[in-house]
């Protein structure tokens, strides 16, 4: 999350008057993240969170994203509600930028998860992917999959040598490396792409909810898991915390077990998640727009996640055991 877009007292009275959820009182910018602008709303009906896309998102996603959230709810999933206005849209328009209300989620995020963490956290992806077998009143493309890092990397350029000496070369190199070896076949469906421990809320040491699915999207259901892997189990220091692996993937397989194929693909998954997340950390970190109430991710966390996984020789060394496979 974070705010690129001013929005207007007098703008958002207007646009919330279409609504049946009261008056407004009070709102707010809400600073974390890089994707969309977002505020926290206080209107007499309770609290609300209002996003207004910018940036990645194509305005032609944004169905799928409504559409998405309201399937999860159906099968059991907690994750924020799209709020419909009194024609029953959920989608508006607001301060020049497509706009949705949604319902406020309760919960707080975990700042340096546990092993236990980890394992609610495998549970819920797994659950994830199959409340998302049956979802398919629309389709969207991973447009941040393999196929889109070479454009990212070539924003970039020569200037991604400013945040680190050599680091254009590493990823041209690990570039050819991905594109020719990057899995097919493997099982697919939809996938939250972003599932980092700030879009996953606990209450009570209980996994409560799921935020921010602005990144979901229909790939490989392993390489959501290899996502999980970069953001859950790495330690402040870089180092892979393997016990915290291993607790995420059992939950996760003991929900939905992984093939053979999907485990024997995982190293390559992960790579290829850390450079996908440095790829967009590098192209933020050189480009915050100038006044943006935004704090962009160090990509350098990236690049040393992205060494760990050149270094990986089994799915071993992510804490799988030997016989773990379906």
């Amino acid at each position: 999350m974070a705010v690129y877009t001013d929005v207007s007292p007098e703008e958002l009275e207007a646009f919330l008057a279409t609504y049946d959820i009261g008056r407004l009182r009070a709102f707010k910018g809400i600073a974390e993240g890089v994707e969309n602008s977002n505020y926290l709303l206080q209107t007499e009906a309770g609290s609300f969170i209002l996003t207004l896309y910018e940036k990645r998102v194509n305005p032609a996603d944004l169905p799928f994203f409504v559409g998405l959230m309201e399937h999860l709810a159906t099968r059991g999933i907690d994750c924020p509600q799209p709020v419909r206005n009194r024609e029953g849209v959920a989608l508006g328009r607001l301060a020049g930028r497509p706009a949705l209300i949604a319902t406020f989620l309760v919960g707080t995020s975990v700042r340096r998860p546990g092993v236990a963490h980890c394992a609610a956290l495998g549970a819920a992806l797994a659950g994830l992917h199959k409340a998302g077998a049956d979802f398919t009143a629309f389709h969207r493309a991973n447009a941040l999959s393999v196929a889109g890092w070479r454009p990212l990397y070539e924003q970039a350029g020569e200037r991604a040598d400013t945040v680190a000496p050599g680091l254009s070369a590493l990823i041209a190199d690990e570039l050819a490396v991905l594109e020719a070896r990057w899995p097919t076949g493997l099982p697919g469906g939809v996938i939250h792409a972003d599932l980092f421990p700030d879009n996953v809320f606990f209450t009570d040491g209980r996994l409560s909810g799921l935020i921010d699915f602005y990144f979901g999207c229909n790939d490989l259901l392993a390489y959501d898991v290899a996502i999980c892997l970069n953001a859950w189990c790495f330690e402040p220091d870089g180092a892979f915390n393997q016990t915290k692996g291993r607790a995420l993937l059992a939950a996760y397989q003991a929900e939905r077990p992984l093939g053979s194929d999907e485990i024997a693909a995982l190293p390559l998954l992960a790579r290829g998640a850390a450079l996908r997340f440095l790829l967009t950390r590098l192209v933020d970190w050189l480009n915050v727009p100038p006044g943006a109430l935004v704090r962009p991710h160090d990509p350098l966390e990236y690049l040393r996640k992205l060494r760990f996984h050149r270094s990986v020789t089994s799915p071993r060394d992510y804490g799988v055991l030997e016989g773990d496979a379906a």
